[in-house]
């Protein structure tokens, strides 16, 4: 009985984590789609002027941010569908632990993917840069808070 209760409360604290990147999610779907979203705690379209982006740099950094915004939406899209299944499951006539157990890993399985294209467009975002517009954005970065934990200042 004491495992199927850690297996819980591994799931609830899953469920908070999905919740607040489909509350993202949902915000933007909201607002007519990604073109609202934040991008590391700004609005992504701030992004480029906060920057001092050439108009170059501009046209390029819109390119790049169009695929990546679909993506990351349509992974948060998959795992609030995962998220509401587990939920339906732990809170149904009978909790499978092994049901609850697969979409908690499809879940991590599709954050993970999204921590890579995350990765994958800041090294893209990289390039286009000039060295002290990097130096910025790290900045701003870092300034973020992860969730769950206070902002940091510089």
């Amino acid at each position: 009985m004491k495992r199927n209760w850690v297996g819980l409360a591994l799931a609830a604290s899953l469920l908070v984590n999905a919740g607040v990147l489909g509350a993202v999610v949902y915000t933007a779907w909201q607002r007519g789609g990604p073109g609202e979203l934040p991008y590391f705690g700004m609005p992504h379209e701030n992004l480029p002027e906060y920057l001092g982006l050439t108009a170059e740099q501009r046209a390029n950094w819109h390119a790049m941010e169009q695929g990546f915004l679909a993506d990351l939406t349509s992974d948060a899209r998959e795992i609030a569908a995962h998220r509401e299944r587990m939920i339906r499951t732990i809170f149904g006539e009978r909790a499978d632990p092994a049901a609850v157990e697969a979409e908690r890993a499809a879940i991590f399985a599709l954050q993970e993917r999204q921590q890579r294209r995350i990765i994958g467009q800041l090294l893209k975002e990289r390039d286009v840069l000039a060295p002290e517009q990097r130096a910025k954005l790290a900045a701003h970065l870092l300034r973020q808070a992860p969730m769950g934990a206070a902002p940091v200042r510089p």
